[in-house]
């Protein structure tokens, strides 16, 4: 461990918690934004597509917060019941199904950010995905870009969404790794670093410039452009946070 770091009062890291959609993969503002626009185009609704997807947000995060009470629901399950729940104010029932196939298939296919295998395959300690994800979507997503971690931990697995602190906990337990020595990088301030921060680990925002809306205040202890800082984070002596 080197000078700055013994100051600083970090240790080597056991493995490097990593968020996917939004942070390793692009997030699903355009997906969303195109449902939209063909939810407004099938019936002929009356307001823009970004404020469609405002309130659907709004509704889909209030959902996924009623989730570790016991009445779990799968994110698949959630978004179709807040999309009808959106627009049926605005338009009656609907029959969601082709536009959540249609969000199904970008998740299951995303674009990666242009960093990703440069620093994947550069990174010297282990890597586990820890996102608000479906298993089939996920796993899906990373065969399609023939991504390599050590572990996966989903939501759905862990029947628990960011930012509870118990997928961070399954996450944890999974990997057999300390909290004090695990950072956890995601582009969200309200489910990555202040779920990170509920169970003790440390957080990297990744402030991508692409979100539809972010409603967390945290403050991380780091703050990044892109995933490339992680090598300076990683790749010291040991993998010492500095």
């Amino acid at each position: 461990m080197d000078r700055a770091n013994r100051q600083n009062g970090f240790g080597p890291l056991d493995g490097l918690f990593l968020d996917f959609y939004g942070t390793v993969a692009g997030g699903d503002r355009e997906a969303i934004e195109s449902i939209c626009q063909a939810v407004i185009d099938d019936h002929r609704l009356d307001l823009a597509s970004v404020d469609l997807a405002m309130r659907w947000g709004l509704a889909y995060f209030a959902a996924i917060e009623g989730c570790d009470d016991g009445a779990f629901r799968t994110l698949v399950e959630i978004e179709r019941d807040t999309l009808i729940e959106t627009v049926e104010p605005l338009a009656g029932g609907i029959d969601p199904q082709p536009y959540i196939d249609q969000l199904g298939g970008y998740l299951a296919q995303p674009t990666l950010f242009d960093e990703v295998h440069e620093v994947l395959d550069q990174v010297n300690v282990p890597v586990c995905i820890v996102s608000n994800a479906d298993e089939a979507e996920l796993r899906a997503a990373v065969a399609h870009h023939n991504l390599r971690f050590d572990h996966i931990v989903t939501s759905e697995f862990a029947r628990s969404y960011k930012p509870a602190a118990k997928i961070f906990q399954v996450a944890l337990e999974r990997t057999g790794w300390s909290p004090e020595r695990v950072i956890h990088v995601g582009d969200s301030l309200h489910s990555d670093v202040a779920g990170a921060h509920r169970a003790g680990i440390r957080a990297a925002w990744l402030a991508r410039t692409n979100r539809i809306s972010d409603i967390g205040t945290d403050t991380p202890e780091f703050t990044w452009d892109d995933l490339r800082p992680i090598l300076t984070l990683t790749n010291g002596p040991s993998g010492c946070l500095d």
